[in-house]
C-alpha cells in the first residue's frame, strides 16, 4: 500500500521572485512517520516543486522532470522553461490518470526568460497559471491568508513572510501538518533555501 503525505504547501508570485513554502512532517493514516521530510524539491537551478499525495508517486514525478530538465538543457544548450516542464508534467499526469494515476498536487515554480512562473496541477493533469496557491490538507486555512495579505508588489522578505504565515497557520490548525516551515527562493541571484521553526501558543 502507498503512503499518503498530508501536508501544506504554498507558493507565490512576486515582480521578481518565486516563493515556496512547505511543512516538514510526513505522515500515514493518523501516523507520524518523520518530522524532517523535505516537500520542496529542486529541480535545476530556476525550478522547483512543492510536492503533496501519495509520496512515491510525487518522487517519481520529481525525478521524471529532473531527467527532462537535464535532457533538454543537453539537447538545446539552454535550461527549460517553467511552463514547458510543467506542461510535460501535465502530460504525464493525464496519460497515466485512466490506467494507474498519480495521486498528487503539484506546485512548479520557477524563473525564466519570461520571469517568475507558478503553476499548479493536479492528479488529472489539470495545469493553471497561477500568483498563488495552496496544496494539501491544510490548504484551505493557508488559502485564507494568502487571499487577505497576497500583494504582487511585495518585496523578498513580505513575500518570505507570508509564505511562512501561510503554512504556520495551517500547522496551528491542521494535524497532518507540522514541524517546522521550509522556504524556496527562486529569482535573479539563483536559488536558496532556508527553515524556520514554529513556536505554536498553547492556552
Amino acid at each position: 500500500m502507498k503512503s499518503e503525505s498530508k501536508t501544506t504547501t504554498v507558493g507565490l508570485v512576486t515582480d521578481k521572485y518565486v516563493v515556496l513554502a512547505s511543512d516538514k512532517r510526513a505522515t500515514a493514516g493518523s501516523s507520524v512517520y518523520h518530522k524532517a521530510v523535505k516537500k520542496i524539491m529542486k529541480i535545476d537551478d530556476r525550478i522547483a516543486i512543492t510536492i503533496s499525495g501519495l509520496v512515491a508517486d510525487a518522487q517519481f514525478l520529481v525525478e521524471e522532470a529532473r531527467f527532462i530538465a537535464k535532457t533538454y538543457r543537453f539537447e538545446h544548450g539552454k535550461p527549460i522553461s517553467t511552463e514547458t516542464i510543467s506542461k510535460y508534467l501535465s502530460l504525464v499526469l493525464s496519460y497515466f490518470l485512466r490506467r494507474a494515476p498519480f495521486i498528487v498536487q503539484l506546485l512548479v515554480g520557477g524563473v525564466d526568460h519570461s520571469g517568475p512562473k507558478l503553476y499548479y496541477l493536479d492528479l488529472y493533469g489539470t495545469i493553471s497559471s497561477e500568483k498563488y496557491m495552496a496544496t494539501g490538507s491544510g490548504s484551505p486555512i493557508a488559502f485564507g491568508v494568502l487571499e487577505e495579505n497576497y500583494r504582487e508588489n511585495m518585496d523578498l522578505e513580505e513575500a518570505k513572510n507570508l509564505a511562512f504565515r501561510a503554512v504556520s497557520t495551517a500547522l496551528s490548525r491542521d494535524g497532518f501538518s507540522g514541524e517546522g516551515v521550509d522556504i524556496a527562493v527562486i529569482g535573479p541571484e539563483g536559488y536558496f533555501e532556508e527553515s524556520r521553526m514554529i513556536k505554536l501558543m498553547v492556552r
